[in-house]
Protein backbone atom coordinates (compact mmCIF):
# COMPACT_ATOMS: atom_id res chain seq x y z
CA UNK A 1 0.00 0.00 0.00
CA UNK A 2 1.20 3.20 -1.10
CA UNK A 3 1.88 5.60 2.16
CA UNK A 4 -0.03 8.45 2.17
CA UNK A 5 1.87 11.83 1.02
CA UNK A 6 0.80 13.44 4.32
CA UNK A 7 0.98 12.45 7.93
CA UNK A 8 -0.45 13.56 10.95
CA UNK A 9 -0.80 12.98 14.96
CA UNK A 10 -1.94 14.36 17.42
CA UNK A 11 -1.00 14.56 21.34
CA UNK A 12 -2.12 14.72 24.58
CA UNK A 13 -1.47 18.51 24.93
CA UNK A 14 -3.04 19.51 21.81
CA UNK A 15 -0.09 19.27 19.79
CA UNK A 16 -0.70 17.90 16.10
CA UNK A 17 2.56 17.46 13.65
CA UNK A 18 1.57 17.18 10.17
CA UNK A 19 4.34 15.65 8.23
CA UNK A 20 5.09 15.82 4.50
CA UNK A 21 5.74 12.81 2.92
CA UNK A 22 6.84 12.34 -0.26
CA UNK A 23 10.92 11.83 0.91
CA UNK A 24 11.27 10.26 -3.05
CA UNK A 25 10.61 13.09 -4.68
CA UNK A 26 11.93 15.63 -1.80
CA UNK A 27 8.77 16.32 -0.89
CA UNK A 28 7.50 17.98 -3.83
CA UNK A 29 3.54 18.72 -4.21
CA UNK A 30 1.08 17.09 -6.33
CA UNK A 31 -2.14 17.35 -6.33
CA UNK A 32 -2.39 14.00 -3.78
CA UNK A 33 0.23 16.10 -1.19
CA UNK A 34 -2.38 19.10 -1.88
CA UNK A 35 -5.24 17.20 -1.08
CA UNK A 36 -3.65 15.86 2.05
CA UNK A 37 -2.52 18.98 3.48
CA UNK A 38 -6.48 20.09 2.94
CA UNK A 39 -7.59 16.97 4.57
CA UNK A 40 -5.14 17.12 7.25
CA UNK A 41 -6.97 20.55 8.06
CA UNK A 42 -10.03 19.50 7.90
CA UNK A 43 -9.49 16.80 10.24
CA UNK A 44 -7.65 18.47 12.85
CA UNK A 45 -10.42 21.75 12.45
CA UNK A 46 -12.91 18.93 14.12
CA UNK A 47 -10.33 18.34 17.38
CA UNK A 48 -11.53 20.56 19.91
CA UNK A 49 -8.39 20.15 21.90
CA UNK A 50 -6.10 21.73 19.20
CA UNK A 51 -3.67 23.88 20.17
CA UNK A 52 -0.56 23.92 18.23
CA UNK A 53 0.27 22.47 14.64
CA UNK A 54 4.16 21.86 13.64
CA UNK A 55 4.81 21.38 9.91
CA UNK A 56 7.14 18.99 9.04
CA UNK A 57 8.95 17.34 5.40
CA UNK A 58 9.99 13.78 6.10
CA UNK A 59 13.85 12.77 4.63
CA UNK A 60 16.30 15.14 3.85
CA UNK A 61 14.47 18.20 2.30
CA UNK A 62 11.73 20.33 4.02
CA UNK A 63 9.66 20.65 0.70
CA UNK A 64 11.33 20.81 -2.97
CA UNK A 65 8.21 22.92 -4.54
CA UNK A 66 6.02 21.90 -7.26
CA UNK A 67 6.19 18.36 -9.11
CA UNK A 68 7.30 19.55 -12.29
CA UNK A 69 6.24 15.86 -13.68
CA UNK A 70 2.91 16.94 -12.04
CA UNK A 71 2.69 20.33 -13.54
CA UNK A 72 3.51 18.75 -17.18
CA UNK A 73 0.68 16.62 -16.58
CA UNK A 74 -2.17 19.52 -15.68
CA UNK A 75 -0.73 21.65 -18.40
CA UNK A 76 -2.34 20.66 -21.25
CA UNK A 77 -5.77 20.00 -19.29
CA UNK A 78 -8.57 22.27 -19.76
CA UNK A 79 -8.44 25.44 -18.21
CA UNK A 80 -11.12 25.00 -15.74
CA UNK A 81 -8.59 21.66 -14.78
CA UNK A 82 -5.31 24.07 -14.36
CA UNK A 83 -7.91 26.80 -12.47
CA UNK A 84 -8.89 23.48 -10.12
CA UNK A 85 -5.14 23.01 -9.49
CA UNK A 86 -4.05 26.43 -8.92
CA UNK A 87 -7.12 27.02 -6.33
CA UNK A 88 -6.29 23.98 -4.43
CA UNK A 89 -2.60 24.72 -3.91
CA UNK A 90 -3.73 28.68 -2.72
CA UNK A 91 -6.35 27.18 -0.73
CA UNK A 92 -3.89 24.71 0.58
CA UNK A 93 -0.99 27.39 1.60
CA UNK A 94 -3.87 29.85 2.74
CA UNK A 95 -5.75 27.52 4.62
CA UNK A 96 -2.20 27.08 6.99
CA UNK A 97 -1.98 30.91 6.86
CA UNK A 98 -5.47 31.69 8.46
CA UNK A 99 -5.70 29.09 10.80
CA UNK A 100 -6.62 30.40 14.30
CA UNK A 101 -3.99 27.84 15.80
CA UNK A 102 -0.55 28.69 16.04
CA UNK A 103 1.78 27.30 13.05
CA UNK A 104 5.14 26.05 13.70
CA UNK A 105 7.81 25.32 11.05
CA UNK A 106 10.73 23.31 11.23
CA UNK A 107 12.87 23.12 8.06
CA UNK A 108 15.76 20.97 6.92
CA UNK A 109 17.52 20.94 3.44
CA UNK A 110 15.69 22.38 0.52
CA UNK A 111 12.88 24.79 1.00
CA UNK A 112 11.90 26.02 -3.30
CA UNK A 113 9.06 27.68 -5.14
CA UNK A 114 5.97 26.90 -3.14
CA UNK A 115 7.65 25.77 -0.02
CA UNK A 116 8.66 29.24 0.36
CA UNK A 117 5.72 30.19 0.65
CA UNK A 118 4.52 27.54 2.70
CA UNK A 119 6.70 28.89 5.46
CA UNK A 120 6.05 32.62 4.92
CA UNK A 121 2.43 31.33 5.50
CA UNK A 122 3.21 29.91 9.16
CA UNK A 123 3.46 31.85 12.49
CA UNK A 124 6.84 30.69 13.55
CA UNK A 125 10.17 29.13 10.96
CA UNK A 126 12.89 27.29 12.85
CA UNK A 127 15.26 26.29 10.08
CA UNK A 128 18.12 24.07 10.33
CA UNK A 129 21.47 25.36 9.54
CA UNK A 130 21.59 23.44 5.80
CA UNK A 131 18.45 24.75 5.07
CA UNK A 132 18.66 26.09 1.69
CA UNK A 133 15.68 28.21 -0.28
CA UNK A 134 14.84 29.41 -3.69
CA UNK A 135 11.71 31.03 -5.22
CA UNK A 136 12.21 29.45 -8.23
CA UNK A 137 9.22 29.50 -10.71
CA UNK A 138 10.85 31.96 -13.39
CA UNK A 139 13.76 29.57 -13.27
CA UNK A 140 10.82 27.50 -15.55
CA UNK A 141 8.75 30.01 -17.04
CA UNK A 142 6.24 30.23 -14.54
CA UNK A 143 5.00 32.28 -11.63
CA UNK A 144 4.71 32.64 -7.79
CA UNK A 145 1.53 34.59 -7.96
CA UNK A 146 0.08 32.85 -5.39
CA UNK A 147 2.27 33.18 -2.79
CA UNK A 148 3.44 36.23 -3.44
CA UNK A 149 0.84 37.92 -0.77
CA UNK A 150 2.62 35.87 1.95
CA UNK A 151 5.69 36.56 0.77
CA UNK A 152 5.40 39.99 0.58
CA UNK A 153 4.33 39.47 4.19
CA UNK A 154 7.03 37.52 5.32
CA UNK A 155 10.42 39.26 3.56
CA UNK A 156 8.70 42.82 2.03
CA UNK A 157 8.30 43.52 -1.41
CA UNK A 158 12.19 44.60 -1.56
CA UNK A 159 12.83 41.39 -1.64
CA UNK A 160 10.38 39.44 -3.21
CA UNK A 161 11.32 41.26 -5.89
CA UNK A 162 15.06 40.20 -5.83
CA UNK A 163 14.63 36.64 -4.92
CA UNK A 164 11.41 35.83 -6.95
CA UNK A 165 12.83 37.43 -9.97
CA UNK A 166 16.47 36.18 -9.94
CA UNK A 167 15.15 32.55 -8.49
CA UNK A 168 18.33 32.26 -7.02
CA UNK A 169 19.39 29.94 -4.18
CA UNK A 170 20.02 31.81 -0.53
CA UNK A 171 21.22 29.46 2.61
CA UNK A 172 19.60 29.61 6.51
CA UNK A 173 21.32 32.73 7.43
CA UNK A 174 20.26 34.97 4.47
CA UNK A 175 16.87 33.74 5.01
CA UNK A 176 16.85 34.98 8.56
CA UNK A 177 18.02 38.07 7.29
CA UNK A 178 15.57 39.13 5.35
CA UNK A 179 12.80 37.40 7.51
CA UNK A 180 11.65 34.16 6.18
CA UNK A 181 13.06 32.42 8.98
CA UNK A 182 13.18 33.29 12.47
CA UNK A 183 15.77 31.09 13.75
CA UNK A 184 18.79 29.13 12.51
CA UNK A 185 20.02 25.90 14.72
CA UNK A 186 22.33 22.98 13.72
CA UNK A 187 20.68 20.63 12.10
CA UNK A 188 21.03 18.22 15.34
CA UNK A 189 18.98 20.81 17.45
CA UNK A 190 15.91 21.44 14.94
CA UNK A 191 13.38 19.09 16.98
CA UNK A 192 14.33 20.51 20.65
CA UNK A 193 14.05 24.17 19.43
CA UNK A 194 10.82 23.19 17.93
CA UNK A 195 10.21 21.88 21.33
CA UNK A 196 10.74 24.76 23.26
CA UNK A 197 8.37 27.48 20.79
CA UNK A 198 5.90 24.99 21.23
CA UNK A 199 5.99 24.53 25.42
CA UNK A 200 6.10 28.76 24.84
CA UNK A 201 2.94 28.71 22.87
CA UNK A 202 1.47 26.31 24.87
CA UNK A 203 2.19 28.28 27.92
CA UNK A 204 -0.55 31.15 26.48
CA UNK A 205 -4.43 31.77 26.07
CA UNK A 206 -5.50 29.80 23.26
CA UNK A 207 -8.56 32.60 22.42
CA UNK A 208 -6.02 35.57 23.11
CA UNK A 209 -3.40 34.19 20.69
CA UNK A 210 -6.96 33.24 18.07
CA UNK A 211 -7.66 37.21 18.13
CA UNK A 212 -3.80 38.14 18.10
CA UNK A 213 -3.22 36.48 14.38
CA UNK A 214 -6.28 37.63 13.40
CA UNK A 215 -5.58 41.14 14.03
CA UNK A 216 -2.24 41.21 12.53
CA UNK A 217 -4.05 38.96 9.38
CA UNK A 218 -6.28 41.64 9.08
CA UNK A 219 -3.61 44.54 8.51
CA UNK A 220 -1.51 42.29 6.43
CA UNK A 221 -1.33 41.93 2.19
CA UNK A 222 -1.19 38.12 2.32
CA UNK A 223 -4.08 37.31 5.26
CA UNK A 224 -7.60 38.90 5.16
CA UNK A 225 -6.42 42.31 3.68
CA UNK A 226 -6.91 40.50 -0.10
CA UNK A 227 -10.63 39.98 -1.29
CA UNK A 228 -12.42 37.27 -2.42
CA UNK A 229 -11.64 38.50 -6.28
CA UNK A 230 -8.49 39.64 -5.85
CA UNK A 231 -6.99 35.75 -4.91
CA UNK A 232 -9.36 34.79 -7.75
CA UNK A 233 -7.53 36.76 -10.23
CA UNK A 234 -4.12 35.66 -8.70
CA UNK A 235 -5.25 32.18 -9.32
CA UNK A 236 -6.10 32.84 -12.67
CA UNK A 237 -2.96 34.05 -13.58
CA UNK A 238 -1.02 31.41 -11.99
CA UNK A 239 -2.95 28.75 -14.16
CA UNK A 240 -2.95 30.60 -17.32
CA UNK A 241 0.90 30.98 -16.85
CA UNK A 242 2.13 27.22 -16.21
CA UNK A 243 -0.27 26.88 -19.82
CA UNK A 244 2.05 29.66 -22.06
CA UNK A 245 4.64 29.03 -24.38
CA UNK A 246 6.98 30.21 -21.96
CA UNK A 247 6.25 27.62 -19.35
CA UNK A 248 6.09 24.86 -21.85
CA UNK A 249 9.81 25.90 -22.50
CA UNK A 250 10.87 26.18 -19.02
CA UNK A 251 9.42 22.53 -18.24
CA UNK A 252 11.57 20.90 -21.31
CA UNK A 253 14.49 22.54 -20.42
CA UNK A 254 14.19 21.26 -16.79
CA UNK A 255 13.20 17.31 -18.20
CA UNK A 256 15.69 17.75 -20.76
CA UNK A 257 18.68 18.70 -18.55
CA UNK A 258 19.45 21.84 -20.54
CA UNK A 259 19.09 25.83 -20.15
CA UNK A 260 16.00 27.05 -21.38
CA UNK A 261 15.86 28.98 -24.38
CA UNK A 262 13.85 31.93 -23.54
CA UNK A 263 12.25 34.53 -26.87
CA UNK A 264 12.78 38.20 -26.37
CA UNK A 265 11.08 40.83 -23.82
CA UNK A 266 8.08 41.92 -23.34
CA UNK A 267 8.67 44.92 -25.81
Amino acid sequence: MTASPVLWTLDARGVATVTLNRPEVNNAYDGALIAGVLAAMDDLGKKPNLRVVVLKGNGKHFQAGADLKWINGVRPQSTEANEAASRATFEAVQRLNTLPIPTVALVQGGCFGGGTGVIAACDVVIAADNALFSITEVRWGLTAAIIIPQLCDAIGVRQVRRYALTGERFGAEDARRIGLVHEVVPLAELEAAGAKVVEQLLANGPEAMAETKRLALESSFGGMGVDDAAYARLVHLHSVKRQSAEAAEGLASFAEKRAAKWGGGTG
